[in-house]
């Protein structure tokens, strides 16, 4: 391509990751890009969800985090009421729109791509609300898009059996390795360490059996991070002899890791029971910083990873106290777990892979040959 390419994101939020894990993907490809000599753009609302909620519990020390943590990223904040698009979308070769948008804004930027014509639309879906919430995501209006870009085959065969675009790509989620990697030599106060929020009850009977339950059978030091827990909950775990730990800054997960003998995976059951192939960003994280994992049940239909060397698999609460054991037990079997694990994401699931994987597609689409918008 003859010059580097202006993508603009619109995103729910790249500063805050309160319940909001699209933000740790959009830093890593956004990086990955940059780093290519490419433009970047994010735009978020402002006084969104997720970074509103993570100012009334954290305060602004965390934005202030997140700025010293990735200094080339940046958010560019928008009034929705006052939207300008003309202006924001100046020269711009690729747009990229996250699900996590309102449904007016979705369609405001199809109606001003058939327009403009000046650059390529693309919807970026990362849920399962075409499964779970159907009618709400069919009154998405994707018809003046290019395609979509969907984190998995069953999401992307969905959109393609609706003809909700006209092209739909399977795009991954993957591991920020300039953020998730390995780090020896700290010590390990911990068994176990899970970092996940509770997910609206998605997975609360799982959860049980394969994470709060094996611990306190085992009485293994666990801690556990994430926002939206119940209060019976947070007792529960203090019963289970499970430390809650709350939120925690997601570029600061590869030290808790680092500091654990193992961590789980523990997919929502929609993942599980309806699109099969999807594993949570979590799991590319944890194998980025050669963690032994060990996952409750999940298809892996789309061959991301080779189960059992990988990570192991637990088909009951029963087997991942068993795995649990034989990873504490036996250091050298958890050491060639972790290493192939890890192996496997540097080999295809890095941020990397998936920017030079969008960068594909916009060839598809002839980016490097459109004009820009004067």
């Amino acid at each position: 391509m003859p010059h580097g390419l202006r993508f603009v994101f619109f995103s729910h939020s790249l500063i805050s990751d309160w319940n909001h894990g699209n933000a740790h993907f959009l830093r890593g490809v956004a990086g990955e890009l940059m780093s290519r000599g490419h433009e970047v753009r994010v735009l978020e609302p402002l006084s969104g969800w997720s970074l509103r909620n993570l100012r009334q519990e954290q305060g602004d020390a965390a934005v202030d985090a997140f700025n010293a943590a990735f200094p080339r990223l940046r958010s560019t904040f928008y009034d929705p009421a006052s939207l300008d698009l003309d202006r924001l979308l100046e020269g711009a070769d690729v747009v990229i729109v996250h699900e996590w948008n309102p449904p007016e804004l979705i369609a405001q930027l199809g109606r001003h791509r058939a327009r403009v014509h000046g650059f390529r639309l693309l919807f970026h879906d990362t849920h399962h609300r075409i499964v779970s919430a159907p009618q709400e995501m069919g009154t998405l209006d994707l018809s003046d898009y290019d395609g979509v870009l969907a984190f998995g085959d069953t999401l992307r065969n969905r959109y393609a059996r609706l003809a909700r675009a006209p092209r739909a790509w399977t795009w991954h989620e993957a591991a920020d390795t300039r953020v998730f990697r390995p780090m020896p030599g700290l010590e390990k106060p911990l068994d176990l360490v899970w970092v996940g929020n509770w997910g609206d009850g998605e997975r609360s009977r799982e959860l049980m059996e394969y994470l709060i339950d094996p611990v306190r059978d085992l009485g293994l030091r666990a801690r556990i991070y994430g926002v939206r827990y119940p209060a019976e909950v947070i007792r529960t775990l203090a019963e289970a002899g499970i430390e809650y730990g709350g939120w925690v800054a997601n570029f600061r997960v590869p030290v808790l890791f680092a500091c654990a003998h193992l961590t789980v995976h523990v997919p929502r059951r929609f993942y599980r029971e309806q699109l099969p192939g999807i594993p949570t960003i979590r799991v590319f994280e944890a194998l980025a910083c050669r963690m032994p994992l060990i996952t409750a049940p999940w298809e892996d239909s789309e061959g991301l990873f080779a189960p059992g060397r990988d990570y192991l698999i637990a088909q009951d609460g029963a087997e991942m106290r068993s795995h649990i054991k034989r990873l504490l037990d036996d250091p050298a079997f958890a050491e060639e777990v972790a290493d192939s694990g890890y192996r496997a994401v540097l080999s295809r699931h890095t941020c990397a892979h998936r920017a030079q994987e969008l960068l594909g597609i916009c060839a598809e689409l002839g980016v490097g040959e459109l004009p820009h918008v004067a």
